[in-house]
């Protein structure tokens, strides 16, 4: 067990970029084997830390127990937390959990609510600083989302940057970035946060385009703009090996592009599988 918990923020204002990997928890034995496998060959690179997801109103939560709990004793890891739904009583229990098996730090999300939920799904948390502020009165370090593009249900950017801002002030430390195409988007994200005095590290989150077509549906799942000169490419491939090339040289381009424009590191998205983010990390020259 890791028995003292290493700090992401400090980790993330460090000199050196941060490489970190997602990993969600599986749903069956088998599943599990697929991450210890692809979890015990990325582990090569040194990764700075990793974070395990965590279903909608605590849909995975005994899964996502198992998954931290086998990591934080490797790596330093962040817990995914969702607070939709869910009780004080719920969350105490499992900050809890988490504190006992050397958690590295909790992302504090909101959730979204289950398509086939019936009722009122919220519980004691009204937003994600709800739940912020719940786990800052813990002994975590906290991280929260942010979104290069908006949240799919906020108005405007600036809407975005004043929760944002909130969250800070209620005690998060640092923000990790939904999935996004547009390195622009990114740039101009963290651009305008610092001039609204958003001060916390903001890591990009990054998924390899390994599978053009999970990929691309994931983007619109999530409201990601994917460049329209990319898709176009993708789609003229002359058959799936052409397109994921195409898609992982972008991958490429995109995470040099992050870091040589002063990200404070990458975090890859690995789906639970090695192979795209090894290449990934070779062919940038991150190892």
């Amino acid at each position: 067990m890791i028995n003292a918990p290493v700090s992401i923020s400090s980790l993330l204002s460090a000199a050196r970029p941060t490489i970190s990997f997602e990993f969600f928890p599986p749903k069956d034995v088998s599943g599990f084997e697929t991450l210890r496998t692809s979890f015990a060959e990325l582990q090569r690179f040194n990764p700075d830390f990793v974070s395990v997801t965590y279903g909608a109103m605590g849909s995975n939560q005994e899964s996502s127990l198992a998954v931290v709990k086998e990591l934080s004793s490797k790596v330093p890891t962040i817990a995914h937390l969702t607070c939709i739904g869910a009780t004080e009583t719920n969350i105490q229990t499992l900050l809890s959990e988490y504190s006992q098996a050397g958690v590295a730090a909790i992302l504090a999300l909101r959730g979204d609510t289950p398509k086939d939920f019936v009722g009122n799904p919220l519980g004691d948390f009204q937003t994600a600083n709800d739940l912020v502020q719940f786990v800052q009165g813990s002994s975590f370090e906290v991280g929260v989302s942010a979104f290069p593009e908006k949240h799919p249900e906020s108005p405007t950017l600036a809407h975005d940057l004043a929760v944002l801002k909130i969250k800070q002030e209620s005690g998060a430390s640092f923000a990790m970035t939904q999935l996004f195409f547009d390195i622009d988007a990114y740039f101009e994200l963290v651009s305008a946060a610092r001039l609204a005095g958003i001060t916390i590290p903001i890591v990009p989150g990054l998924m390899p385009i390994a599978n053009a077509k999970q990929v691309l549906r994931m983007a619109d799942m999530s409201g990601a703009n994917v460049p329209g000169h990319l898709v176009e490419r993708l789609n003229s491939a002359a058959d799936e090996d052409a397109a994921r090339n195409i898609g992982m040289n972008f991958s490429v381009e995109l995470a040099k592009g992050l870091l040589s424009g002063g990200a404070p590191g990458l975090h890859i998205f690995t789906l639970n599988h090695h192979r795209a983010t090894a290449e990934l990390i070779e062919t940038a020259g991150l190892a």
